[in-house]
């Protein structure tokens, strides 16, 4: 590849032996409407030989068939739509989210929805680049102007097909770039594959590996464990409760700093990630004044629970975490080490059966919450100390392979973009 800075009507990034210059041009020169269901809305059924594509399933190198919720029988695909959507073509969302693109795959006997447009390329263009042109953000605004309506927002295909586009009139020019960003898109589709079966592994093994309603005994465990779990509440453990009312001493503006001047991250409801404590967008206070609030210091092993606004989402803290410290809307829960790990506890919160137990427990109307007084009451299934360790460690193991998919994820995605914003104009 070349870089190319100079011309205006060039991308930054080329392949080299591409020189030309890059033409607007309206969306109608280089596509067809190849398919348009507008104001045909099918009998569906929930399973069946015809999937029907709706705008869920796009967004991706490919239709995303996990989210196909409706199916067409035989009698319905043959005879009820206008034409059917072929490979290669490039399904267009013009209801609801709009400007979202998928590129068709091979498929045979897909079908879409009202709110999904085909486009076909025309002779002489690439369908796998005008897929990649459609995602540039600045593409995706120009379609975005023509929008309609604020509750439902749509796009009328009579006037996107009028919306002009920069592109090379090279079809090999415009092959090598929708090869190359395919190639990345592929790859982003399969780690999003890899990390979707990794947390559906994990909510199955929520379900399993701890007792269900009116059980004593999970219904998977591992060998050379036997006897009932004992239920106890929480608040007949030994576990402290702590959280982030300060009274008169809570943090005023002057109190704010910054992490480059060397402030200590303030938690807040919306600092959670994956079961774990984010520091993504925190806010920090200076140290004197976190070294005043000593009640909400983290420590290791810490359970950290939003009681105030994202109610019941919850965090585990880590060697990283400790010294942080929580605003109003957290809690911490920190547990007797040789009665409960706080992995452990951890993790079964976070079971359908543990946030169930928290969410019936939520208080107040207007101003929802989860007072300590409440959570005190959530009884919990307790096996020996040994048998904790060993559904921690399983959780905390793959918690770290997902934590590593999703980086990798996003890197990918990072480079997708900063690719896109050079290999276009």
């Amino acid at each position: 590849m070349s870089i190319n800075k100079d011309k205006p009507n060039a991308p930054n990034l080329r392949f080299k032996g591409f020189t030309d210059d890059w033409e607007q041009r309206r969306l109608g020169d280089f596509v067809i409407k190849a398919v348009d269901n507008r104001g045909k809305t099918p009998p569906t059924q929930e399973f069946g030989r015809y999937p029907l594509l709706e705008v869920a399933s796009l967004g991706r190198a490919s239709p995303d068939y996990t989210k196909v919720t409706k199916y067409v029988d035989e009698e319905t695909y043959n005879g009820w739509f206008r034409a059917h959507i072929k490979k290669d073509d490039i399904l267009f969302s013009t209801v609801g989210n709009t400007g979202l693109v998928t590129l068709m795959d091979d498929y045979a006997g897909a079908t879409i929805a009202q709110n999904i447009v085909a486009f076909r390329a025309i002779e002489g263009n690439n369908p796998q680049f005008l897929v990649q042109m459609f995602q540039l953000p600045e593409n995706l605004k120009r379609a975005k102007r023509i929008e309609m309506g604020a509750v439902q927002p749509s796009i009328k295909v009579s006037q996107l097909i009028h919306v002009s586009y920069l592109l090379p009139n090279s079809e090999q020019e415009q092959e090598k770039i929708g090869n190359f960003l395919n190639f990345i898109e592929n790859t982003i589709t399969l780690h999003q594959r890899k990390l979707d079966q990794l947390n559906q592994l994990k909510e199955a093994l929520l379900q399993q590996m701890f007792p269900g309603k009116g059980e004593t005994v999970p219904k998977l465990r591992f060998a050379g464990f036997e006897g009932d779990w004992e239920e106890r509440k929480l608040g007949q453990t030994d576990t402290y409760f702590t959280d982030g009312n300060y009274g008169e001493a809570y943090p005023s503006a002057n109190d704010m700093s910054t992490k480059e001047n060397g402030g200590v991250p303030f938690l807040r409801g919306s600092n959670f990630l994956n079961g774990y404590l984010d520091e993504t967008n925190a806010n920090y206070i200076k140290k004197e004044k976190h070294y005043e609030l000593a009640s909400g210091h983290i420590q290791e092993d810490d359970i950290i629970l939003a009681v105030r606004g994202s109610l019941g989402t919850l965090g585990y803290a880590t060697k990283q975490n400790v010294g942080w410290n929580i605003n109003s809307q957290l809690a911490i829960l920190r547990t007797n080490k040789s009665e409960i790990w706080g992995m452990f506890l951890t993790q079964y919160l976070l079971s359908r059966k543990g946030q169930k137990e928290m969410f019936s427990r939520i208080t107040g109307t207007a101003l929802k919450q989860l007072p300590i007084k409440q959570l005190k009451s959530i009884p919990v299934p307790i096996p020996n100390i040994s048998e904790q360790k060993q559904v921690g460690l399983t959780f905390k193991q793959l918690d770290t392979m997902i934590a590593l998919h999703q980086r990798k994820l996003e890197q990918l995605q990072n480079m997708k973009q900063v690719l896109l914003q050079n290999m276009f104009i």
